[in-house]
């Protein structure tokens, strides 16, 4: 992922942790996300480090089975901070809610999720993500290409609270992954994002075809699947969304009633 992760040393000083020093022995990487996915669900977690700068606590290590490995974020429910406007004890499902929907999308924007046990409880696993460091973030969000058009109609879909320039992940093949989705899902409007850029243009015909099929996906299946992890009302305005950029035809515009940037940005 774009941040950084530290530990702590025996002096008690925050050091670098380098995620591709792990021993992972005669174990490889997993190949697509099926095999993600068992690894996710199965594997063994060794934790090594936090990212300091979290607001909610988040865990990185590696994640191993006999014949899988990878590092992962761990995200245990127990360290979630209270928000005043999202139940407490929510935000990893809202993690697995976003993946749930990147997946239906097709688009693949948010790295496999899991909800499981971990040493400190129940919580989200997520596969690392190692970016492109060579990318300047900040130049980056400014562009106008389909990944981050893509991010942005998904953002509209789940209403994500706080998409910021360290939420996006661009890879050297040209593939961005989104992450930290744990304020996603709000009844009432709250989108704030950096990318605006497309505000009040019309969506692409991909885009739209994409939303059609949510349309049937959130009453079936998708929708069957995010009432585990979110309330029938938090469901029903993802629908509403949905049929809401489809009559528009056009991204959202900022509502005036909410902060439409991210702070901090980055």
């Amino acid at each position: 992922m774009s941040e950084q992760p530290d530990e702590l040393d025996g002096d008690g000083e925050v050091r670098a942790l380098d995620l591709g020093a792990f021993d992972h022995g005669d174990r490889r990487a997993p190949d697509g996300p099926a095999e993600a996915a068992t690894l996710l669900r199965d594997g063994e977690l060794d934790l090594e480090g936090r990212l300091l700068d979290a607001s909610n606590v988040t865990l990185i290590g590696a994640i191993r089975t006999d014949t899988l490995a990878a590092g992962c974020v761990y995200k245990p429910v127990a360290g979630e901070r209270p928000l005043w406007d999202f139940p407490d004890g929510t935000l990893a499902g809202r993690e697995i809610g976003a993946y749930l929907v990147s997946e239906a999308t097709g688009w693949s924007i948010v790295p496999p999720t899991v909800l499981r046990d971990g040493p400190f409880g129940t919580g989200m696993v997520q596969l690392w993500i190692d970016g492109d460091p060579t990318v300047d973030l900040p130049h980056f969000v400014r562009r106008d290409v389909p990944q981050l058009r893509r991010i942005a109609v998904f953002d509209a879909v789940v209403n994500n609270a706080d998409r910021k320039g360290s939420h996006l992940i661009p890879m050297r093949d040209g593939h961005v992954y989104g992450v930290d989705h744990g304020i996603c899902f709000a009844t009432e409007p709250k989108l704030r994002t950096l990318l605006w850029r497309w505000a009040g243009q019309p969506l692409p015909v991909e885009a739209l075809t994409v939303l059609e099929r949510l349309t049937d996906d959130l009453l079936g299946d998708l929708g069957e699947q995010l009432h585990e992890h979110l309330t029938r009302r938090e469901v029903r305005r993802t629908q509403q969304r949905v049929a809401e950029l489809l009559r528009t035809g056009v991204h959202p515009q900022p509502s005036g009633d909410w902060p439409a940037l991210p702070w901090p940005p980055f």
